[in-house]
């Protein structure tokens, strides 16, 4: 039977944690010193009795662990509270498109885009894109001039055919003039679709393409949601007759009208776009 079922009355922690693990060795371990330490004060020499300072002193080491094992659960509970408010400031990045460091993309509606930085004039330089399995699917020849570069793909491949959405890999190898390699700083843009935490570290998800936060460089709109091609119609009216009315075009109408008549309308609103009426 233990002597001691918990260290302190106030120093719950949760078993599942490293600090709740540490508290159940501290206890079977203060359970052992407290169960040698009766046994010997049971059997000691009357005429030599142990020395008290000596048990005293191990006992305020047990319960300076204690404090220290306390202390790393807080701070695992803060780590816990600081990645769940990541988390939640995450999400403000989903539906938006990041740039991030690294080399590994996801094509998504065959378009993909990144970046490479050359710190020199090169004499060589080679564009490699690989997907997940490692095979090469589109090499084509960079820039030789130092400075930033941006590159569309369009998922056409070396073959002709149409690349499949999903990860791919980027490598840009650049030689000098001696046909050595120079560094080469690779960014690459993507939709975000998910955020997740892997091992106290929070991460985005653009498609099964993960990338940490410390890695984004910019956040913007997609290009597809700033654009035109989108026709709203805030306006009220009422229309008596017959017709069709076919709208080809894009725009806002915004405004009420009153359509009386065979093919007559009369319209108080504003009308931005082309459209063909057919009475």
């Amino acid at each position: 039977m233990a002597l001691f079922s918990g260290v302190g009355s106030s120093t719950a922690i949760d078993t599942s944690t490293q600090a709740g693990q540490s508290q159940k060795k501290l206890q079977d371990d203060l359970n052992q010193f407290l169960s040698l330490l009766v046994a010997q004060l049971q059997n000691q020499d009357p005429l030599d009795p142990l020395d008290a300072n000596e048990f005293t002193s191990q006992l305020v080491q047990f319960a300076s662990v204690e404090q220290q094992i306390q202390q790393n659960a807080n701070l695992e509970k803060m780590l816990t509270v600081q990645e769940n408010s990541q988390v939640a400031t995450m999400v403000n990045y989903l539906g938006k498109v990041i740039e991030t460091k690294g080399q590994e993309f996801n094509m998504l509606n065959n378009q993909a885009m990144f970046t490479y930085t050359l710190d020199q004039g090169v004499r060589e330089n080679i564009i490699t894109i690989s997907d997940a399995s490692g095979k090469t699917v589109f090499t084509a020849k960079g820039a030789l001039e130092k400075g930033q570069h941006t590159v569309v793909w369009d998922g056409l491949q070396n073959d002709g055919t149409q690349a499949a959405d999903g990860a791919y890999t980027v490598t840009v190898s650049a030689k000098d003039a001696d046909s050595n390699l120079v560094d080469v700083q690779h960014t690459v843009f993507g939709l975000v679709t998910g955020t997740s935490i892997e091992e106290g570290n929070v991460s985005l998800n653009m498609g099964s393409v993960k990338t940490d936060m410390t890695n984004v460089l910019s956040v913007e709109m997609p290009a597809q949601y700033t654009s035109g091609g989108q026709t709203t119609n805030t306006g009220t009216g009422t229309t008596t007759g017959t017709g069709t009315t076919t709208d080809t075009g894009t725009g806002t109408t915004t405004g009420t009208g009153t359509t009386t008549g065979t093919g007559t309308t009369t319209d108080t609103g504003t009308s931005t776009g082309t459209g063909t009426a057919t009475p």
